[in-house]
Order: structure tokens, then sequence, then C-alpha cells
């Protein structure tokens, strides 16, 4: 996975595998432009495929994680990401506004959900629309008490296209999502809380650190497993039980005989803490 700065974000990697990606438009409040979607999707697809990425992070500058799209960019030719060459913006059409969703919007989202890594969203601010898509998109969710979170596209007249709706109905249920996207509701960082819509809320000033340490953790665990329950858990979302009974199993035959099994069972009999992932740090 590549550091640097990309098209309206930058990444760092620290030496424990955490991959933090962090929205540097505040004066646009970070909203997301074609460029800028293409560039994650490239960035994340590197992250997968990156076995030192442990843990990825997004994050925002200023008081927004991300207000949603760039209505201009609807009109405008993106400009050049750093990854690759502009395309055009679509939405001038039916077929275009299809492309776009399909290809570019409802892609970032389900590349996020895609990874077997785990990821985190560090909500310092306002996450509407496809901010706060992206967000639910993410494994973990912890917000900033000056947070504040919401689809609000009727107001619009738009829908929440990037997948959105399927996002909030799998937080919230049917009965409560309809009541937040029909009612252009914002909510507060504690009102999102009670919704389930994010696991943790902390201070502002707290929220790096308190992010840090959650990726800290997870970043030590046995990331084979990890992984595999990851994919485990939203696989069995959609299955049956003996379908997800059967998925698990498969995936169980390769766990138990890992290394970091191995290391699990060694350290319970000699009663220390396990230090998983010598096979990473052998690689």
């Amino acid at each position: 996975m590549q550091e640097g700065q990309f098209t309206g974000f930058k990444v760092a990697i620290d030496s424990s595998g955490i991959a933090w990606i962090e929205f540097n438009e505040p004066e646009r409040l970070n909203g997301m432009s074609i460029a800028k979607k293409r560039d994650l999707i490239e960035v994340l697809t590197q992250a997968q495929m990156d076995n030192a990425i442990r843990v990825i992070i997004f994050i925002g500058q200023g008081r927004a994680f991300c207000a949603g799209d760039n209505l201009k960019g609807y009109t405008s030719q993106a400009p050049d990401s750093k990854l690759l060459p502009s395309i055009p913006p679509g939405h001038d059409n039916a077929l275009g506004t299809y492309n776009s969703l399909r290809h570019i919007s409802q892609e970032l989202n389900l590349t996020v959900r895609k990874l077997d890594k785990l990821t985190i969203a560090a909500i310092n601010g306002i996450a509407i629309q496809t901010g706060l898509s992206l967000a639910l998109a993410c494994d973990f969710k912890i917000a900033a008490d000056t947070a504040r979170l919401g689809s609000a596209t009727l107001r619009f007249g738009l829908l929440p296209d990037e997948g959105g709706h399927y996002l909030l109905l799998e937080h919230l249920g049917l009965v409560k999502t309809m009541q937040f996207l029909m009612r252009k509701t914002i909510a507060t960082a504690n009102e999102a809380l009670e919704l389930g819509l994010v696991n943790e809320v902390v201070a502002e000033a707290q929220l790096r650190q308190r992010v840090t340490e959650l990726a800290v953790e997870l970043s030590e665990g046995p990331q084979v497993a990890m992984r595999m329950l990851k994919r485990s858990l939203y696989q069995a979302t959609s299955m049956s039980f003996e379908q997800a009974c059967e998925d698990i199993a498969s995936r169980t035959a390769i766990t138990d005989h890992h290394a970091d099994a191995r290391e699990g069972g060694n350290s319970f009999r000699e009663k220390r803490s396990p230090v998983f992932n010598r096979w990473l740090d052998d690689a």
C-alpha cells in the first residue's frame, strides 16, 4: 500500500500495519468527487493485497468527516487523480448516472465492505450522505461527541443511491430506517449511539487516541482468524443457519491448522499472553 497524498486525502502507515486514510479538504467539508472515490478504491485495493496492512482507519480534518458529494462534480469534468486519468463524471443522462453509481460511488462502499482487513471510521464531525454510508460500511464506528450523522438526500429530492439505504437497514431495521430517511434526520453523536449507528462516542479531543487504542488492539490479534471471522459474519447475514455453519466450518479447517492457533494453544498451556502473527513478521 502506497503512502502519500492522493486526491482529497493522504495515507500514512505505522510500523504495526495500521493505515490512516485522512480526508484533507476541510474547506470543502471533505466532500467526495469522482477522482477522490477512484483513488480511494485503488488505495483500498492495494491495502487488501498488502499483508502488512492489518487495520484501516478513515478520519477527516476540520469539522467534517465527509459532508457528502460535491454536487458540482455532477456537471464538471473531474480533475486527474494521482493514480488514474480523468473520466466523465456521469450523471449527465440516465445511463451516465447508472454507470457512475455502479462503478464509482457504490463500488467504493462495496470495496470497503469486501476488505478482509478490519476498518474503523473515526467520525470526527459531520458525516452526511456519502460520508455516512462510508462510515457505516466500516466494521467499527467511533464518533466524536461533536459529530452529526444523517442522510438528508430527500432535502434535495435525491436518493441514498450509493448503498446508504441498505447500510441503514443493516444497522437500524426497516421501521427506524424509514423514519430516519423520510424525516431527513440529522442525528447527534449520542443519538447515533442510541440508534446503533456507532459503537462508541468520545470527547472530540480524545478521538484519535481512542481510535489508535482500538486499532492497536485489533492489529495484535490473530490476523488470519480475524479476517476469516469477519467474512463469515458478513456472509451469515444473508445465509441460512445451515449455510452459515458450512461456511465457518470450511474456514475453520484453515484457521485450526494455522501457526496462530498453535501459538494460542501453547500460550494457554504456558500461562502467558499469546504472540500472534509471527508469519507476518517473518514475511
